[in-house]
């Protein structure tokens, strides 16, 4: 297999021009440029450069083989550069984990960001909600987490409150009777099935009372929802981009309510450089 250099001298060969200005560029001799071209040819068994005239151009075969010598000494970068970051201690792998309530372009273009800084490394989303996010992150399955405010939170863990606010509203599917009616009050909705947020960890609430159907999501409640099951509370963004013209809002007193959204890390197992990196692009 041809090393590294040799396969760069035939690229800077060839993008140059010449072996003189292939030589210059790397700072090497013009014998030592040719020998390393030369050598690639026997080892390839292939002919690169049209040496006929005085200015060496490359043949077809070149041309060909000169994509493929970018390509690796492209891969070739890219492992040197994971290496590296392994080296200084980055986690080879991101999990974030997020709520439906959180939307916001920051997190966008912090991927963005994000990408450009970290190639290699891989990221994993996650999507959960209250007990079922923390779970995530206590036991290391998630290093951040994006969740729904909670009152309290154990004590490993940190946390730090998002300027974005989301608002949750009450939503049925527009031929559901509920749809109907200009206001709705309590003792309306309780004659209707409530499609509830239940976490896995935590999937029972005394609160619940008559005809309920639950699912750990609220993109599953909205489904349900526009199924005709029942009314839910739901993500005024995800409506607007999953259910758009499917689902009614309720006019209910109390109702579009602001919800705020906690960043949570842990302090046992806090996340790596690349974590820490991310998660300090998103709260700034």
């Amino acid at each position: 297999m041809a090393s590294h250099e040799v396969l760069l001298a035939f690229v800077q060969a060839a993008t140059q021009g010449s072996f003189s200005a292939a030589a210059r560029k790397l700072g090497k001799s013009q014998s030592t440029i040719s020998a390393a071209v030369a050598s690639l040819e026997i080892d390839l068994d292939v002919q690169l450069f049209d040496r006929s005239s005085r200015k060496p151009g490359l043949t077809p075969a070149g041309h060909v083989l000169l994509q493929r010598a970018e390509a690796i000494l492209a891969a070739t970068s890219r492992l040197e550069m994971a290496a590296s970051q392994l080296s200084q201690g980055i986690e080879a792998k991101l999990t974030v984990a997020l709520s439906d309530t959180y939307q916001s372009d920051r997190f966008e273009s912090s991927l963005s960001a994000f990408e450009q800084r970290y190639p290699d490394l891989e990221l994993e989303c996650l999507i959960a909600e209250c007990e079922d996010l923390i779970a995530l992150v206590q036991s290391g399955r998630a290093q951040i987490a994006f969740a729904e405010m909670q009152a309290d939170y154990p004590a490993d863990l940190e946390h730090k409150t998002m300027e974005e606010r989301s608002e949750i509203s009450l939503y049925v599917a527009c031929k559901h009777p509920l749809a109907q009616q200009a206001r709705v009050d309590e003792e309306s909705l309780r004659q209707h099935r409530e499609l509830r947020l239940a976490t896995v960890l935590n999937p029972y609430d005394s609160r619940c009372q008559g005809r309920v159907w639950s699912a750990p999501s609220y993109l599953m409640l909205l489904e349900m929802a526009q199924g005709g099951f029942g009314w839910a509370p739901l993500p005024r963004w995800l409506v607007e981009g999953f259910g758009a013209g499917k689902l009614q809002e309720l006019n209910v007193r109390g109702w579009p309510r602001t919800v705020a959204v906690d960043a949570l890390w842990s302090r046992l197992h806090p996340p790596g450089p690349a974590g820490s990196w991310l998660l300090a692009q998103m709260l700034q």
